[in-house]
């Protein structure tokens, strides 16, 4: 199945969190198997006048781009699976309870 095939309906993160000019990204994603999050990492720089994203990071990047997957975990750890698309996600969903 395509990674687009499997990700929700909307083409909006229900989470982002950013550390300087770097941010991650937390995708709900509805599959056969039930809903998972999944998480991409960006880092913005200016080119000229225009501001563009890579994936790609240098060395001094490293150790943020882990930070934020230590904070993406966390919060993903909070939430309830995602559910079909029947069910909105957002940043506000509510956290799930041991």
């Amino acid at each position: 199945m395509s990674k687009q095939a499997t990700q929700t309906k909307t083409s909006r993160p229900v989470h982002e969190i950013r550390l300087g000019l770097i941010k991650a990204a937390i995708w709900a994603n509805i599959t056969r198997e039930g809903g998972m999050f999944n998480v991409t990492f960006e880092r913005s720089f200016k080119d000229g006048e225009e501001w563009r994203t890579t994936h790609s990071f240098g060395r001094d990047d490293l150790l943020k781009v882990a930070k934020l997957a230590d904070e993406a975990h966390s919060w993903i750890t909070r939430q309830p699976p995602p559910r079909g698309s029947g069910s909105p996600l957002n940043s506000a969903s509510t956290p799930k309870t041991p």
